[in-house]
């Protein structure tokens, strides 16, 4: 049979009076049918990238801890006096890593240490990050950090988003984000169409186990804990996406389109005289090594114009421009406003607060947070961690009913079940088969590891139905028992 013969196959002939009443037979609707198919099969083919991403996300979620576990005498401060100033503290750890340009300080606030960041050509997007003590200006140790980002947590963050394979292991990820929120969906469907309200409604939040093992006791708790975390996992496939490599790159071009993206803050500065002959200037400083002192006047205009908390102070990477002062809170009420400050007299010459960006990029950018467990601090973690160990949990108990529903009889074994069967589609009405198809045509152009492996489902599953056919006709019919 194709994917297109309707589902259950022929239909059974009519019993005769003499039979004796007619049992009433449930016939399961065409779009559940397939439902069922897609969710079986993308199940099978797509869990193991769910539970490597549910494993490494896992691990992720303790990063935090690990960090000041392993890293923290370099990241807390001690207890003191008054912070020295940032040119002080820019000069120590100029002096403990004489190579490359400061890309840029982050001061120490709430017991943490200075980080003063330096790029390196040879380092590609790495970059290497001083740990200075602001009260006073020792130079703690160095690491090779990402986005501010620690080995440990970088590491932990490759092996999530990419398993260490680079652009060849973000496929990985993608796959699983974009299968995710159609098995969450799809599996809470058929959940609901399975029982009555009642029964629906007392299985919600507690599995039916009135079976006391098979399959049946397995569905439900798959069942049960899916629908747990059917948010949840949409809210991971939606975030997860965001920042893929592909489906990313189409979210992020319907941002722009839109105009609904991070709002770009201007550092140009109106005015600015050109450097002079043989040399580069950042609005009258010379460029090269930023002067320590400019931080302490750049941190001070910040001051005045409100920011506070953690900050990022980013020198111009262009002669003549501002440089740039972004919070860096990302902690629920996230502070992510940003100016851009003429550094030689200290005037906010442009501003952009996160009030103010488009709400897209608000959802945004608060989603990626959330997705890292930053947003909302150890309740993040925790929650991240229990829809981890959750999909661990459905992705096992899914092969177990696979595997329980096996055929047992001697002359028909099978090491797993066999796949529900084909015809969900040819039941449903030209209406609704039409749209359905423009649909997924658009969400499989934007999500390409959705639409690629589900037109290779369909094709690998309508030529095995052919084969399958075939082979029944060319199967020789058994003659009927003589006598009777």
């Amino acid at each position: 049979m194709s994917i297109t013969e309707l589902h259950g196959g022929s239909t059974p002939e009519p019993l005769t009076p003499a039979d004796g009443p007619a049992p009433v037979v449930r016939r399961t609707p065409a779009w559940a049918a397939f439902l069922l198919r897609l969710h079986f099969y993308a199940g099978v083919l797509v869990a193991p990238f769910l539970f490597v991403a549910a494993l490494t996300g896992l691990a992720y979620t303790v990063t935090p801890q690990l960090d000041r576990v392993v890293y923290g005498d370099l990241l807390t401060a001690a207890p003191g006096g008054p912070p020295k100033s940032l040119a002080e503290q820019v000069a120590a750890a100029r002096a403990a890593h004489p190579e490359g340009t400061v890309a840029a300080v982050l001061p120490g606030t709430d017991g943490a240490t200075t980080r003063v960041v330096f790029a390196q050509p040879d380092l590609g997007d790495r970059e290497h990050t001083v740990y200075v003590d602001p009260r006073t200006a020792r130079v703690e140790g160095q690491l090779t950090t990402w986005f501010d980002a620690t080995p440990v947590t970088t590491w932990l963050d490759d092996l999530h988003r990419n398993l260490h394979l680079g652009d060849l292991g973000r496929h990985y990820s993608e796959i699983a984000a974009s299968w995710l929120w159609l098995l969450a969906v799809g599996g809470v469907a058929l959940w609901w169409r399975r029982g009555a309200a009642r029964t629906r409604a007392r299985h919600l939040l507690v599995p039916d186990l009135s079976a006391r093992r098979g399959v049946r006791r397995t569905r439900a708790w798959h069942a049960t804990t899916g629908v747990w975390l059917a948010v949840g996992l949409l809210f991971l496939s939606a975030t997860g996406l965001t920042w893929s490599r592909y489906a990313g790159g189409h979210f992020g071009s319907a941002l722009d389109a839109l105009r609904a993206g991070t709002p770009e803050i201007s550092t140009s500065l109106t005015g600015a005289p050109p450097p002079a002959a043989g040399e580069h200037q950042h609005g009258g400083v010379t460029a090269g090594p930023a002067d320590p002192a400019t931080f302490d006047r750049v941190l001070a205009a910040a001051t005045d114009a409100g920011l506070a908390g953690p900050m990022r102070i980013s020198p111009a990477e262009e002669p003549g421009d501002a440089w740039t002062v972004a919070q860096t809170d990302n902690t629920w009420p996230v502070a992510r406003d940003r100016i851009a400050v003429d550094p030689v007299s200290g005037t906010v010459t442009a501003r952009s607060d996160f009030a103010d960006w488009p709400l897209l990029a608000q959802l945004s950018s608060l989603g990626v947070q959330a997705h890292m467990g930053l947003l909302f601090g150890p309740v993040n973690q925790v929650l991240l961690a229990a829809l981890a160990l959750g999909l661990l949990c459905v992705v096992v108990w899914g092969y177990r009913m696979w595997w329980q529903r096996r055929p047992t009889r001697a002359d028909r074994r099978a090491a797993v079940g066999v796949p529900p069967a084909r015809g969900g589609l040819r039941g449903l009405p030209w209406w609704a088969l039409l749209p359905g198809l423009a649909l997924t045509a658009a969400v499989g152009w934007a999500l390409p590891w959705f639409g690629g492996p589900l037109l290779a489902f369909v094709v690998v599953d309508v030529v095995l139905g052919a084969l399958a056919r075939r082979r029944r006709r060319a199967a020789p019919v058994s003659p009927a028992p003589a006598g009777g």
